[in-house]
């Protein structure tokens, strides 16, 4: 069979996907949650003419919240009050996406541990070592695994 240069192809080539535009979790708590993702870890919270216009009827209404990380993705947080995992033990995994990692400078790995842990924020495990880098593995206000990891030194 010949090929159609004219054809459309059937899967998208690398580099057509250029960033992740946003991430959306579902939250039960959106005051602790907004506490965690802009006190906690430094994000900053979009306010304004910022929210999105889709978005603007549930953030006025404190039903949804949105954060950006430094290099542009934007993290939505829908308010679920009914939201409860399948499971009340967080280690257990109960959502097919593994963890949300941010990447952090080497030299400040061990002061976002230590606020980690002045947060009580209530860690998975970590941190480890490898030979990609450090990594510490922890849970956000909904059990949502999240990690800070940095690059080796």
């Amino acid at each position: 069979m010949l090929s159609n240069p004219q054809a459309t192809p059937s899967f998208l080539a690398i580099g057509m996907l250029r960033r992740v535009h946003h991430i959306a979790l579902h939250v039960c708590d959106m005051t602790a949650s907004r506490h965690f993702y802009g006190n906690i870890l430094g994000l900053r919270e979009l306010q304004g003419d910022e929210v999105p216009e889709t978005l603007k009827e549930l953030f006025e209404a404190g039903e949804a919240a949105n954060f950006v990380t430094p290099d542009g993705t934007v993290i939505d947080l829908f308010w679920k009050p009914n939201l409860t995992p399948p499971d009340p033990d967080p280690s257990r995994e109960f959502t097919r996406a593994g963890h949300l990692a941010f990447d952090i400078a080497p030299e400040l790995f061990d002061q976002a541990v230590e606020l980690l842990h002045q947060n009580q924020v209530a860690i998975d495990h970590g941190p480890v070592t490898r030979p990609t880098g450090r990594g510490i593995y922890f849970y956000d206000p909904d059990g949502f695994l999240v990690e800070i990891r940095c690059d080796p030194i």
